[in-house]
């Protein structure tokens, strides 16, 4: 049985924010695949739920006025896989969203879950971070927008107040043409382990030259991280081989993966490189490009 002692179905967004502010100890359900596990293990700072997973204004995926998708933060991951935008327009999204657990977990999982939770483990921080997205922060104050870049602060702390909630993730329409994203996780057992390195990669390309490259790691630091170093070596460079061997290595600028019993340190930066290749290379096949 949970120790559950106050629990508070939120029937709006207002009256989720209400609830926070009551209650410095709430703690929000949507999906529940992180916070039932607390729950199962009688974490104290568990006990007083404000659940918000049926409120409407969380779910959702739709185009804007102003040219981004707009993605609720209580969608799940099975519909993120599932719809024809997503899979248009943000293919690493989906790939990684294919990669979170079991289709039982992706269907319950949630996006705002799983990049609130603050873990720089989460599969879909990588892809998030590559497509520039935007994050809709809820408070009794009003609305504040947030980059994704930057939102992990900490091993498992995000830029998000007791009572903030985040509503959405803004995501803008890449091109039509010449560009492409991909995503990749190396896990033990694949897709029913957590990982023990994920990545994105997006790129624009124009001439057979990288316009842009935008390449995202997770497990690699403290926090999900974009690869300044290794996107600066790609930009207005001929796509060859030459160009993998520059990215592989200024990616090391990068990182700072750490020894765990999962992987030790060593083995981390070897799989950082080799994936960066990988990633990099599916991207750009992705984009109509071909390494020389």
């Amino acid at each position: 049985m949970f120790d559950i002692a106050t629990y508070h179905r939120a029937t709006t967004l207002t009256d989720a924010l209400s609830m926070l502010s009551a209650n410095p100890e709430a703690k929000l359900l949507a999906g529940g695949t992180d916070v039932l596990i607390q729950l199962h293990h009688h974490n104290a700072r568990y006990r007083h739920i404000v659940d918000i997973h049926e409120l409407p204004q969380l779910h959702g995926i739709a185009l804007t006025e102003d040219g981004r998708l707009r993605i609720g933060s209580a969608t799940t991951f099975s519909e993120i896989i599932d719809n024809p935008l997503t899979r248009k327009h943000f293919p690493a999204l989906c790939a990684a969203a294919a990669s979170i657990a079991g289709p039982q977990i992706r269907n319950v999982a949630t996006y705002g879950g799983n990049i609130c939770n603050g873990a720089t483990s989460a599969d879909s921080a990588t892809p998030t971070l590559i497509y520039n997205a935007v994050l809709e922060v809820h408070s009794p104050a009003g609305v504040r927008f947030a980059s994704m870049n930057g939102f992990h602060t900490g091993p498992g702390v995000v830029s998000l107040q007791h009572d903030e909630i985040v509503a959405a993730f803004l995501l803008p329409l890449p091109p039509e043409k010449n560009v492409g994203g991909a995503h990749y996780k190396y896990a033990m057992r694949e897709a029913m382990d957590i990982s023990t390195i994920g990545c994105a990669a997006f790129c624009q390309l124009k001439n057979g030259y990288v316009e842009e490259l935008r390449l995202a790691f997770g497990v690699a630091a403290p926090t999900p991280v974009r690869c300044p170093h290794a996107e600066l070596a790609a930009y207005h460079a001929p796509v060859s081989a030459q160009m993998l061997d520059a990215i592989s290595e200024a990616v090391l600028q990068d990182v700072n993966p750490r020894s765990s019993w999962r992987a030790n340190k060593a083995f981390r930066l070897h799989l950082i490189q080799t994936m960066t290749r990988k990633v990099v290379s599916e991207a750009i096949a992705a984009a109509g490009g071909e390494l020389q």
